[in-house]
């Protein structure tokens, strides 16, 4: 039997990918964020019998979230429901509602107000004769079948690195072709670890959802992941610490430079503090360990961030661990599992336009 062509996501922009980040860490919808993590592990060049057996889903809903991607954006990430009677209120009417909501009540001649709330922008919604009545449910439920909400302003801010394109040409240069001399390494740290509730999913009888307490204490403190992910193997080494200081990350890099003596480490690491200290830095130097520092704002470039959203939502999801050496052994478990089914991680966002880049673009309005 002919073995299915891969599939994989449109190509990601920058801004795409941070998006995706984003919503690993902090979506709600159990839904949403598993098609999150299939895309962005997809953007990162995974092909889908890697993605299937991570993620323990089936090929087909892998390639269908990736499909919906690939025709709908950020829009296929969420749950549709359909049902209920036909719409009273016409499309066209519909679509003028969202123009007028999107724009605010100065530019009617509104004073005294910034913005609209439901009430006012229905009133004038009928005294511009736009509709004859409509409720404010009515009102909120178009505008959010729109994908108009209402939103807090925001501020963008962009990458302020000189050598930004150059830094990423260089982290891709170790994806695409690592050095016959070494291995490259994606390091970060992951967490703070706490000891409290994480809503996540399960199967239960109908309307009899698992229940987690909502009080707790954090008389335990934290705990801090420092963690590497091997490009040749695609396996996961890590070190579970109560701080994560230029020290502790320094004892790491010690832990992986005993792990392949006589080898060449390429480490990819982002831009905080500890990672840049001169002990850090003199050390590596000294040891055959050549640190790669990403480019501000690119921690998306990180290979290991996709590993850390499915690492989030399968041993952390759903859970109420009452001590670190609990959390630590369900981290611990996860991480055995997942190494057994690593594969070599390769094809880094291949078509992706960042490939193309000789300046770093202006934030599109």
């Amino acid at each position: 039997m002919a073995r299915r062509p891969e599939v994989f996501v449109r190509p990601l922009s920058m801004e795409e990918g941070r998006k995706l980040q984003r919503i690993t860490r902090t979506a709600k919808d159990p839904v949403k964020l598993r098609r999150a993590i299939v895309v962005m592990m997809s953007g990162q060049g995974q092909p889908v019998p890697d993605i299937t057996s991570l993620m323990q889903a089936g090929d087909d809903y892998v390639r269908e979230v990736i499909h919906a991607f690939n025709e709908r954006g950020f829009d296929a990430l969420d749950p549709k429901w359909s049902g209920g009677r036909p719409p009273t209120i016409s499309s066209q009417v519909r679509e003028r509602i969202c123009l007028i909501a999107k724009t605010v009540p100065a530019e009617w001649g509104i004073t005294g107000h910034s913005t609209w709330s439901l009430k006012t922008l229905a009133e004038h919604l009928i005294a511009r004769g736009v509709v004859a009545s409509i409720s404010r449910e009515h009102l909120r439920r178009i505008l959010r079948k729109a994908g108009v909400s209402w939103q807090s302003t925001t501020t963008w801010k962009a990458s302020t690195d000189p050598h930004f394109i150059a830094k990423m040409q260089r982290v891709l240069e170790l994806y695409d072709t690592p050095p016959a001399d070494g291995r490259v390494i994606c390091v970060d740290e992951f967490g703070p670890l706490n000891l409290m509730p994480r809503k996540g999913k399960r199967w239960r009888p109908e309307r009899s959802p698992a229940r987690l307490r909502a009080t707790y204490n954090r008389y335990d403190g934290v705990m801090h992941m420092l963690a590497g992910l091997d490009l040749a193997t695609g396996q996961l080494f890590y070190r579970i610490r109560k701080r994560k200081r230029w020290r502790e990350f320094l004892s790491f890099l010690k832990s992986l430079r005993a792990r392949w003596p006589g080898e060449t480490l390429y480490v990819i690491a982002d831009n905080y503090s500890p990672h840049k200290h001169r002990e850090v830095r003199t050390w590596a130097a000294d040891n055959d360990v050549e640190l790669v520092f990403l480019p501000t704002y690119g921690s998306w470039l990180n290979w290991i961030e996709s590993e850390f959203a499915a690492l989030r939502y399968y041993a952390l999801g759903g859970t109420d661990h009452r001590s670190h050496a609990e959390q630590n052994a369900a981290i611990a478990g996860y991480i055995r599992w997942r190494n057994k089914r690593a594969r070599p991680k390769t094809s880094f966002a291949a078509s992706s336009p960042i490939r193309s880049w000789t300046s770093y673009p202006a934030r599109a309005a």
